[in-house]
């Protein structure tokens, strides 16, 4: 028999994306939320009878609460370094699926780290940075790794987004972004997951015509997609929103790394950041979202550096795709086809040819690569 799905933080910018995504699946997920008023109202929007459960991440317990041995529950309540710890204490507790929104590096290293194992114990799967943090690199560099063969040995990816204007990111983004600027980032190194901060390194790509910068950052493909070539001893991803800026946004990493170990420092930071960035306070709205589009690149490569298979996935907005991403992923969790327990990977938790058709019903799928007449460029480390 399926088991529940329950969305917590369904009243967030991300949430109700997600909630929308469901009832057009046909799905009839629990709605949960720490304030009943909105969750009645957003029942009402969504015009259909849902059902509704209050909880709050200051009380873990009414967390655990939401979700019995079987059920699928959905977190999008971040920033979550600051408040995603309770919804996956509560799945691995009770022995539920778990699905996340975050794109947080050091929330995806502790559940893989941490709650991973506690997973396995509970006999429950947990796929964390399930959305457009970072699904889309799981899937170009899936491929890509499928496509070369026992010769890779390193595959980077790269995500970019266009059609974007000043102000197009959800609150929930800027926390995220904010609160993990002084946190420690980490890669995949010489076979295995190492500590690196973020930005550390910058590289370009080839999206369609033009070459566009990006910075390293630290993702979920670190942990999942060598599971998928064991052969693999390095796995970058990189992140390209900041464009001709991603040389400065280097520079800035480095410089917070130093200035973070003054007395005081990361204590400031954090007051700061949670004093002047409130999280969850809307993002951009249909309109907006109807203009971005997203193109991701996976390269694979041997031991001497030469490019083995390249992919690129292109769609649309961010937002949309992590809702309806986030919707198949927990109507596939209820009935019973992760694959494995423990913290799993998209590619690994559910098939690549299901993740390829998940991924397309959410607006992403794989492009043909424009000709270039020169090669990538390579690592500058800073």
């Amino acid at each position: 028999m399926p088991g529940r799905i329950v969305l917590f933080g369904a009243t967030g910018y991300t949430g109700r994306l997600v909630a929308e995504a469901m009832v057009e699946r046909g799905l009839r997920p629990v709605l949960a939320a720490r304030d009943g008023d909105r969750l009645h109202d957003l029942v009402a929007a969504l015009g259909t009878q849902l059902e509704t459960l209050t909880a709050d991440v200051s009380d873990p317990p009414s967390v655990t609460a939401l979700v019995d041995r079987g059920d699928v529950l959905v977190s999008t309540v971040g920033p979550f370094a600051r408040w995603g710890a309770p919804a996956a204490a509560a799945a691995t507790t009770v022995g539920a699926h778990y699905i996340d929104s975050t794109g947080e590096p050091p929330f995806i290293r502790e559940v893989f780290e941490r709650y991973g194992v506690a997973a396995e114990q509970s006999g429950s799967g947990m796929l964390t940075a399930f959305g457009y943090d970072w699904v889309p690199g799981n899937l170009a560099g899936a491929l890509a790794l499928s496509r070369a063969g026992e010769a890779a040995v390193r595959v980077d990816t790269g995500y970019f987004v266009s059609g974007v204007s000043r102000g197009g990111f959800s609150g929930g983004t800027m926390a995220s972004l904010a609160g993990v600027m002084n946190a420690p980032s980490f890669a995949f190194r010489d076979g295995r997951v190492q500590a690196e901060r973020g930005a550390r390194r910058t590289r370009t790509f080839h999206v369609g015509p033009k070459t566009l910068s990006a910075i390293s950052v630290g993702a979920s493909e670190h942990f999942t997609l060598p599971r998928l070539a064991p052969g693999l001893t390095e796995v970058n991803a990189y992140l390209g929103w900041f464009g001709s800026g991603s040389r400065a946004i280097q520079m800035l990493s480095a410089g917070t790394t130093l200035g973070m170990k003054l007395p005081g420092a990361s204590a400031l930071w954090d007051a700061a950041t949670e004093r002047f960035v409130k999280g969850s306070t809307g993002g951009p709205d249909a309109a907006a979202r109807a203009r971005a589009r997203s193109h991701i690149v996976a390269i694979a490569y041997d031991s001497g550096g030469r490019e083995l298979s390249e992919v690129h996935v292109t769609g649309g907005d961010p937002y949309g795709f992590t809702g309806r991403i986030m919707a198949w992923g927990a109507e596939q969790a209820a009935a019973g086809r992760l694959q494995g327990v423990g913290a799993l990977g998209p590619a690994d938790g559910f098939g690549l040819e299901a993740l390829v058709d998940g991924c397309r019903q959410a607006g992403m799928g794989e492009a043909a690569p424009a000709a270039a007449e020169h090669e990538h460029t390579t690592v500058t480390i800073a």
